[in-house]
């Protein structure tokens, strides 16, 4: 990776992340319209400024890797293994009813030209941006079971940015940015060879990483939940631009049936069913440009039909003002939601721990990945944090759970960004930390 960066490359990234910003009447009008606001949750109480109360900032990561030895840090009593490494880009992982645990490996792919250029001289410090996606799945098998996988295979490759990846009657499910395929599939197969069916077209592309699409069974495996994220920040480029997006899709195992579970959500990459309910949640990650403190990231419930308010509204009937008077009536509907996760955090991992390796305050809760800011004057996110449940609900604020990806904020250096979560068979956490190309297994001692 090059790391070191002309003045130039840095002036062409703070220009592709930065806007033209609000006027002085707008912000005004702004402040009037939505003032600061304080939201109870069932979590913990939210502070919400008006928009606008500080600029909005670029500050991306410089990705510099870890030093050999150097780990992510848990709480006491944990302990941090380097899984496994040499990926390109390990956005997400799933484990096969076996144990065996496939590895998506793809990034963003970028469209704008300037993009383009920064990619191929890999001049963004983030990683955010490269030249290519490998585009494949790869299986890793731990046999004897001792927390390091002897057996690496190509599980599937030539895909579409793959992201989302599922198991159910026989059949292994992708979701590529483009739609959902689906593979004949037994369990032990080490590489996906059958002939793949598209079930479903999804809408491609989109702003920033908004291209993943995620996977999750129903409860009893009669429906697929499909999350796509929206093309745009605040659907700058028009609302017809955002059909089938900013929402999490229900079909049926086969494509057919398609409806919309619940919408107004900006992009909701984590999706997992809390432990011994058949509630839905998501770890949502919210909007950019209206200052350091807005819009918090947030961990939902998705009740059916509901509506989340992107790009309307936000955290509740707070109404957007760059979408001012357009939608009341969903304004009025917006659902506040449960658990606020920080503002610009970019949380996208969500796993509910199910094992019982783990301390007891951590069973039942859900843990998050934070990929981490580049839209707040100072960084946050960069780990994995962790929300307590109890009875199927939040019964705290979030705490942090993995830390020290950050390894100088005044420099703006960081080692990795995690992303993915997943609960391996025996218990361990596994994180993908797609910036370092790493997977890390994170097990009580």
């Amino acid at each position: 990776m090059n790391k070191h960066f002309s003045g130039s490359a840095l002036s062409l990234l703070t220009l592709l992340g930065a806007c033209s910003g609000p006027s002085k009447q707008e912000k005004a009008e702004a402040a009037a319209t939505t003032p600061a606001d304080t939201v109870a949750t069932a979590a913990t109480a939210v502070n919400l400024p008006q928009p606008y109360a500080s600029k909005s900032t670029t500050k991306r990561s410089k990705v510099i890797g870890w030093p050999q030895g150097k780990m992510p840090t848990a709480p006491a009593g944990f302990v941090v293994t380097k899984y496994a490494d040499g990926f390109e880009s390990p956005r997400n992982t799933y484990v096969l009813p076996n144990g065996d645990v496939l590895v998506a490996e793809s990034n963003t792919i970028p469209q704008d030209p300037k993009k383009k250029v920064v990619a191929a001289l890999d001049l963004d410090p983030s990683r955010s941006l490269r030249a290519t996606s490998a585009n494949r799945i790869t299986l890793l098998r731990d046999a004897n079971k001792d927390g390091k996988p002897e057996t690496r295979e190509t599980f599937l490759a030539g895909l579409s940015q793959p992201f989302g990846m599922l198991v159910l009657d026989n059949y292994f499910y992708v979701a590529n940015t483009n739609g959902v395929w689906r593979y004949p599939y037994q369990t032990g197969q080490t590489r996906i060879t059958g002939q793949g069916q598209k079930i479903m077209n999804l809408p491609a592309g989109g702003y920033n990483n908004h291209w993943t699409r995620n996977l999750l069974a129903g409860p009893g495996g009669e429906k697929i939940y499909v999350s796509v994220g929206s093309a745009s920040n605040v659907a700058e480029h028009g609302i017809k631009e955002e059909e089938r997006r900013a929402n999490i899709l229900e079909i049926n195992p086969d494509g057919s049936g398609e409806k919309v579970y619940a919408a107004g959500l900006r992009n909701p990459v984590g999706m997992d069913w809390a432990p011994g309910t058949q509630t839905l949640w998501s770890a949502v990650n919210e909007r950019d440009e209206l200052g350091d403190e807005l819009v918090p990231d947030y961990l939902t419930s998705v009740k059916p039909g509901a509506f989340y308010g992107w790009p309307y509204a936000y955290f509740g009937q707070h109404e957007d003002p760059r979408r001012k008077g357009e939608r009341p009536d969903l304004v009025q509907k917006t659902v506040v939601p449960e658990v606020p996760l920080g503002p610009h955090t970019a949380s996208l991992g969500l796993a509910f721990y199910k094992g019982n390796a783990f301390p007891a305050q951590y069973r039942s809760g859900a843990f998050i990945g934070q990929h981490g800011s580049w839209n707040r004057s100072e960084f946050s996110g960069y780990k994995v944090v962790f929300v307590p449940f109890a009875n199927g609900k939040p019964s705290g604020p979030m705490q942090d759970f993995l830390t020290g990806f950050v390894a100088n904020a005044e420099e703006k250096e960081v080692y990795g960004r995690p992303v993915g979560v997943t609960v391996l068979p025996d218990g361990a956490l596994l994180v993908a930390d797609d910036a370092a190309d790493t997977l890390w297994r994170v097990a009580a001692q």
